[in-house]
């Protein structure tokens, strides 16, 4: 197995909604914010080669949305899904699966591109993975979460009739080395890979954990649909990783692709920070 990072560009999200109740004088120490509020994160996906598959973990934004969609998300950096598949030598078409950690455009916008005046999958050849109850969490939206599932990212993957289930069952082995969890806080039964590789456990946090500025308890994202839920999933979670010395890959942070955990006199806090490739 080789485990790749595939960044797809950078975007600007508002800092008090990325860190909920805690005030911008401290939160801003690890984020800083710009004149507007608002900070950089980036969308790295995780690119899986194992065997004669090529697993690509989330997809990014994309780039199929209109100027005024963009205009809200400073969309910046140099790079993209395309460059960063090239560089490993890799195309779309090369792709085997795209395993969609949940439905958020941020998360599952790379998924589907259009083509004139068609939206298809981005990767013809590959299958896409979500699970049951997430997916009909999606295209059924409260009022709250409806801006972050955007139809034309989500219903064009189960038309092209390259859509598959994973059954919803904590710690289920989805392919060789490769387990899932569940969590529910952060929007309804969202998917976390957990790899091993190179005899070490690597977890994909998706937005379970956005970034190394969001170990403290606390520090949970207004835009959680549970928050209270992701309180007691983080400190479940932070606890399992510890004591088991998980490496988390961490999707928004904008500096740090991945850190290991200590514990210290103020609770769980990030030990070392490096890249995937250290590894």
């Amino acid at each position: 197995m080789k485990l790749h990072t595939i960044n797809t560009g950078l975007f600007k999200l508002d800092g008090g909604a990325m860190f909920g109740v805690v005030p911008k004088a401290i939160w801003q120490k690890t984020n800083p914010a710009d004149s507007n509020n608002l900070c950089t994160w980036a969308m790295r996906c995780l690119l899986i080669e194992e065997g004669n598959q090529l697993i690509l973990v989330d997809t990014g934004i994309g780039n199929k949305q209109d100027e005024k969609f963009f205009s809200h998300y400073y969309l910046h950096g140099d790079d993209s899904m395309e460059k960063s598949l090239s560089q490993l030598g890799f195309g779309m078409a090369d792709i085997t699966d795209v395993f969609l950690t949940h439905l958020h455009f941020d998360h599952v916008g790379g998924a589907i591109m259009r083509e004139n005046e068609k939206l298809i999958p981005a990767f013809k050849n590959a299958t896409y993975w979500s699970n049951e109850k997430h997916w009909q969490w999606a295209v059924e939206p409260n009022a709250r979460e409806k801006a972050s599932f955007l139809k034309e990212n989500i219903l064009p993957i189960q038309d092209s009739g390259q859509l598959k289930f994973i059954a919803e069952k904590e710690n289920i082995e989805w392919q060789k080395n490769i387990n899932i969890s569940f969590a529910y806080g952060h929007t309804d039964a969202m998917m976390l890979p957990k790899i091993n590789y190179k005899g070490k456990t690597i977890v994909y946090m998706a937005d379970l954990l956005p970034s190394v500025g969001h170990l403290p308890l606390p520090y949970v994202m207004a835009y959680d649909m549970f928050p209270l839920k992701t309180l007691t999933e983080k400190q479940a979670f932070l606890e399992e990783a510890v004591n088991n010395n998980y490496i988390l890959y961490l999707e928004h942070d904008p500096v740090n692709e991945c850190c290991t955990l200590q514990r210290t006199e103020k609770g769980i806090r990030v030990a070392e920070t490096f890249n995937l490739s250290d590894i």
